[in-house]
């Protein structure tokens, strides 16, 4: 009796030490978060060139060898289909085919046009890029709980297992918050269950609270968009949603120590020393 006892308890030990082992994830993203760890990313080189510099005719396979060649990054990020999925679509998919060809894999994010109001084209959307080979889908200007769910509903149809729904999932939406509608509901939003990154849209935000004066200049109003993005930040913390946040060398410490933990970066120099500087604090070195 003692011996079968004391081989029940043995048992008992091991599945809690299993239990206790976190998830292993091909997106890089997620095993991350799962270990509520700082989350640092850039955007995917293109033959835009880095900023200041001219556009360049690199191949795909170049790009690609030079996304991958930057180690640091956990994920690449790529915004250029929210204005135009067919003008976007032929260079993204080369590109996601070209990484395939190197050989290596890194987590692709990609935003979609915002989502429609009768969802079918989201729909469409959505399953173009996840066939294309995106890990990652980002809806852009959210101004509603039912928007959203209606993208992850169309993401879990077009191609299942999106995390955290599902536990074991390698999929992983974002949500952007960007607009004064947004922000009335950004609590309701912030409520759905499948966002895996909740983000204040800081870039368009600061246009949404510029005015033109009398010379003809743009004047931000740094209270009011300041306060958009902590009014994002708050609803992240309330229903314990990560919070992203498109950082640079000058501000990724503070919004760290704000509570954002999941962070995009330009390519090039400048970016790099972003990600630099948040892995150093994140100690992730």
């Amino acid at each position: 009796m003692r011996s079968a006892l004391i081989s029940v308890g043995s048992l008992f030990v091991v599945l809690s030490l299993l239990s206790a082992q976190p998830r292993s994830h091909r997106n890089s993203i997620i095993s991350l978060l799962e270990q509520h760890k700082s989350v640092f990313g850039v955007y995917a080189p293109s033959n835009q060139g880095r900023r200041g510099e001219p556009p360049t005719s690199r191949s795909p396979l170049e790009l690609a060898k030079d996304a991958l060649a930057y180690k640091t990054a956990d994920f690449l990020f790529n915004g250029s289909a929210e204005n135009g999925i067919d003008r976007a679509m032929p260079a993204i998919s080369a590109f996601a085919d070209a990484m395939k060809t190197v050989g290596e894999t890194r987590p692709l994010v990609l935003k979609i046009p915002k989502i429609d109001p009768d969802r079918t084209q989201a729909a469409a959307n959505i399953a173009r890029e996840l066939n294309a080979g995106a890990s990652g889908i980002m809806f852009v200007e959210t101004e509603s709980a039912d928007e959203v769910r209606a993208g992850i509903a169309a993401m879990r149809s077009a191609k299942g297992g999106l995390w955290p729904l599902d536990p074991n999932g390698e999929l992983i939406n974002w949500t952007i918050v960007e607009s004064k509608e947004g922000l009335k509901h950004v609590r309701e939003i912030a409520q759905v269950k499948g966002i895996g990154v909740l983000w204040p849209g800081a870039g368009t935000l600061r246009g949404v609270f510029s005015t033109t004066n009398d010379k003809g200049e743009r004047v931000l109003d740094q209270e009011g968009w300041e306060g958009a993005i902590q009014q994002v930040l708050a609803a992240c913390k309330e229903f314990h949603v990560p919070c992203g946040f498109p950082a640079n060398p000058n501000d990724i410490e503070m919004r760290m120590k704000q509570g954002f933990s999941v962070f995009v970066m330009n390519w090039g120099d400048a970016g790099f020393k972003a990600v630099d500087i948040g892995r150093t604090i994140a100690g992730r070195n």
